[in-house]
């Protein structure tokens, strides 16, 4: 939560947020994607340090009434309601009138159907916190990234006690410990994580639906 209220005042007074690092190891004029957009105060970033060739903006803009949201960005009343989530849209679409940027207003999961295999130079998830969404995210657009294309993502190493109960460093840890990706860095103090897609990653995920007779879906 202190990070978060940080790099509010930070964007308030015109200044950068503590992820550039990252960012700056992206590869420049590729072919990226943004998962969990909100006001697109971190796509501005992206376009200024990565300078993609093509950016994917994926958002819902959903207002989650569900209890289990009261104290994430999209619900309670950080969220407000589904009105100010349409509004914030609207907002990213005037902002972002460019044909390097495609905006998708549709959950992640169902998003990734959209995209060919070996499609992403990389991809920077921050979208639903909770464990169960941060693994499918993962799992579903590990086919979407070039071999050895990078996912990074935020919120990696919080307090166990939040709201999401730190799902994305334990569903990172997972992936990592399987050998889907593999890790380049995972930092503590800005809770940044970048990964690489592994090299054998593919293949060994078409033996697993082949053995077990089930695939991926969006």
């Amino acid at each position: 939560m202190f990070t978060l209220l940080v790099r509010q005042v930070l964007h308030f007074l015109g200044e950068n947020d503590g992820r550039e690092w990252l960012l700056k190891r992206l590869p420049k004029h590729s072919v990226g994607a943004e998962i969990g957009v909100y006001g697109g105060r971190f796509s501005k970033l992206i376009l200024r340090i990565v300078r993609p060739r093509k950016l994917h903006l994926i958002d819902p803009w959903k207002y989650e009434a569900d209890p289990t949201y009261e104290r994430s960005l999209y619900g309670g009343s950080q969220g407000q309601s589904q009105a100010r989530m349409d509004a914030m849209y609207e907002s990213v679409v005037k902002t972002f009138q460019s044909r390097r940027v495609e905006i998708h207003r549709e959950d992640s999961a169902a998003c990734s159907a959209r995209f060919p295999d070996n499609y992403f130079d990389w991809i920077y998830m921050d979208g639903n916190h909770q464990y169960e969404f941060v693994k499918q995210d993962l799992e579903l657009y590990l086919p979407k990234v070039k071999s050895e294309g990078l996912v990074a993502g935020d919120d990696y190493a919080q307090d166990p006690n939040n709201w999401t109960k730190d799902g994305v460093t334990r569903a990172v840890n997972e992936t990592i410990q399987t050998g889907l990706y593999g890790k380049i860095v995972t930092d503590d103090r800005t809770h940044q994580f970048l990964l690489r897609k592994s090299q054998v990653a593919q293949p060994q995920r078409d033996r697993a639906e082949v053995s077990s007779g089930l695939g991926y879906t969006a």
